[in-house]
């Protein structure tokens, strides 16, 4: 046997992968096409997600909610964020289901198509100038299919990986396709870098449209490689052991509660955090602090590339030290430096809000996201696996992550209110919300003391790991 990047291969250039009874022979070519094909699908998601968020802050505002008050316009735009992550977990039942039914790779063919085509209709979308109230809608739709898409997709990533990865590295290997958030924040953040530069107000121009645009060259892209994937080789192995009707939502949750909740539970931190800081922050600190928008992009790209690291670094160590060591090293992390990261924030100073940023969300917040990776899948049986992964991280979603920007910009208006004439009214709000980032690490770090340590366990197994 020899290693190499793509882990133990034998002198026929074939790895094992899967685990248990699942355990299968693949080509290393093969395990390398279903890493770079998922994080495709990743990346298209986080493109999208990365790309909404920069709009909700930066421009969606006075395009689709014009208002008097620019507070309000922002909260609005703030709330067709949210209904994104609203129809979620609605996505992560139905594709879901499908993918614990007809398999992984079909339903991943269809969360990408729909994702991709969701993203590039909002580059078509009229303003609000020109088919009035029509343009919120027509805004509001779109990004509801995107959610749709976007409940399932990162969860069948997670799931393919785990189930391909050979055994004692799934930590790393199912990490891998997360880089697509990287990836995708990046490019991002580039094109509205590359929009910014030299632009007075991106609002007048039509130029806010090409980034969506460009959805649709990802989305090509990802069809075509996934297209060659193979199907999970676990997923192969349930469909000839498990001749049971698969389970409904009901069932799912009457024998899974304790361990849906769990992974409810330990996602508060890690996907509040990431909206607090890729959205609530760059608003913060373009909006209240009065930071340049090319700032404030800057600020997120340094922290992709810090997180491309990250990511993979806590796979692995999670396969070293086991997934709860890690993942609750992370979240305490991400308490303990919540404070100092908000204060730097709320200073004005574009270089500590850079490295602030990349602390936070480059370090801790990817830090978990690339343990959970692995994580998540093996807490649930083999039958319900897909559908469970989803509806715990679209709900907790939900809760923590679609929620964070629009409670987080009420908090600001808020705390403005006490000094309108100040020079940035709304800058003491940076305390209240690293105190609700301390809040839902906590949730988190409690948590994780109710789960068992889950690494390498047999994927074929039926029952919760709870």
């Amino acid at each position: 046997m020899r290693h190499a990047a793509f882990g133990a291969i034998g002198a026929d250039g074939r790895i094992m992968a899967g685990a248990g009874t699942a355990r299968v022979t693949l080509t290393v070519s093969e395990l390398r096409r279903a890493a770079w094909t998922c994080s495709l699908g990743s990346a298209l998601e986080y493109y999208d997600f990365a790309l909404y968020s920069l709009a909700s802050a930066l421009i969606f505002g006075p395009l689709f909610f014009p208002s008097a008050t620019p507070v309000t316009s922002l909260i609005a735009s703030f709330a067709t964020y949210f209904v994104g992550f609203a129809v979620r977990p609605v996505g992560g039942i139905i594709f879901g289901r499908l993918g614990d039914h007809i398999g992984r790779k079909k339903v991943l063919l269809m969360t990408v198509t729909l994702m991709g085509l969701a993203s590039t209709g909002i580059g078509l979308i009229p303003t609000y100038q020109t088919i009035g109230i029509w343009a919120p809608v027509l805004l509001v739709t779109a990004r509801m299919l995107q959610g749709l898409g976007a409940g399932a997709e990162q969860a069948g990533a997670a799931v393919m990986m785990t189930e391909y990865a050979p055994l004692g590295q799934r930590g790393f290997y199912a990490s891998l396709p997360f880089l697509g958030i990287q990836i995708g924040t990046i490019i991002a953040a580039l094109v509205y870098c590359a929009l910014l530069f030299g632009v007075t107000d991106i609002t007048h121009s039509w130029i806010w449209r090409l980034p969506f645009l460009v959805s649709a060259v990802i989305l090509v892209v990802a069809l075509y490689m996934r297209l060659k994937l193979k199907e999970s080789p676990t997923f192969e192995t349930i469909q000839r052991k498990v001749v049971e009707e698969r389970e409904s939502l009901t069932t799912l949750i009457h024998g899974s509660w304790r361990t849906i909740l769990a992974g409810i539970g330990v996602r508060m931190a890690e996907n509040g955090g990431s909206s607090i800081y890729q959205v609530l922050a760059i608003s913060y600190l373009v909006n209240t602090m009065g930071l340049p928008g090319l700032w404030g992009t800057t600020s997120l790209i340094t922290a992709a590339v810090i997180g491309g690291f990250t990511v993979p670094i806590a796979g692995r160590l999670s396969d070293r030290f086991g997934r709860i060591k890690v993942y609750r090293t992370c979240a305490i992390l991400q308490a303990v430096t919540a404070l100092p990261v908000w204060y730097a924030f709320s200073t004005g100073r574009p270089f500590a809000a850079v490295i602030a940023l990349s602390i936070a969300l480059g370090v801790t917040t990817w830090g978990m996201f690339g343990t959970q990776a692995a994580m998540l899948p093996e807490m649930f049986g083999a039958r319900h696996r897909y559908m469970a992964v989803s509806l715990s991280r679209e709900v907790s979603a939900v809760i923590a992550g679609g929620l964070t920007p629009l409670v987080g910009s009420c908090i600001i208006r808020w705390v403005a209110t006490f000094s309108p004439s100040a020079a940035h009214p709304g800058q003491m709000s940076w305390l209240p919300i690293a105190a609700y980032v301390i809040f839902l690490a906590l949730i988190t770090i409690g948590t994780t003391f109710f789960i068992p340590e889950c690494r390498n366990r047999d994927l074929v197994e039926q029952h919760d790991i709870i």
